[in-house]
């Protein structure tokens, strides 16, 4: 539904909203968020050219979020790094769909909408309410094996 770059990009956002305005380094990030190094980097990136995080060097430094998280969305992060694509057109190119969609792509933009909307609503700071002391995602015990058969289900309705 999103890509991994939309998804690193929350987790993020996410963990810097938990820290409660302290300045993380990449190291530190990294580590918590379980994002390979490199690629915390280009996103990190991302998320300082759309003015949702701030980064300072030198002793003390790291990254902060600049934008509250009482006023920062899902959706907001998702559309700074890999908005989500609509179908506005014929993904198969059909001239007798050139007026309109046909029922299925527009039953699955109609969903792609709905996804939005509930991303939009949603606050940054509505993630972070009734954690118990942890981090904000969801996390393996020692007797559960992320992507086994039997824990599929459980590990992808917690993203």
């Amino acid at each position: 539904m999103i890509s991994q770059t939309a998804e690193y990009a929350l987790r993020i956002v996410v963990w810097l909203a938990s820290q409660g305005g302290e300045a993380r380094t990449t190291q530190q990030i990294a580590k918590a968020t379980k994002i390979p190094a490199g690629y915390l980097s280009k996103v990190l990136q991302n998320l300082g050219r759309s003015r949702i995080v701030i980064g300072q060097r030198g002793i003390g430094g790291g990254f902060t979020l600049s934008i509250p998280p009482e006023r920062l969305s899902p959706l907001d992060i998702i559309n700074a790094v890999d908005p989500i694509k609509r179908i506005t057109r014929c993904p198969l190119g059909l001239k007798t769909h050139a007026t309109g969609l046909c029922p299925l792509h527009l039953r699955l933009d109609e969903a792609m909408g709905l996804i939005e909307k509930g991303l939009g609503e949603t606050k940054i700071s509505d993630l972070l309410r009734g954690q118990s002391g942890g981090t904000p995602f969801c996390e393996d015990g020692p007797s559960k094996k992320r992507g086994s058969a039997g824990n599929r289900k459980a590990s992808s309705d917690h993203k």
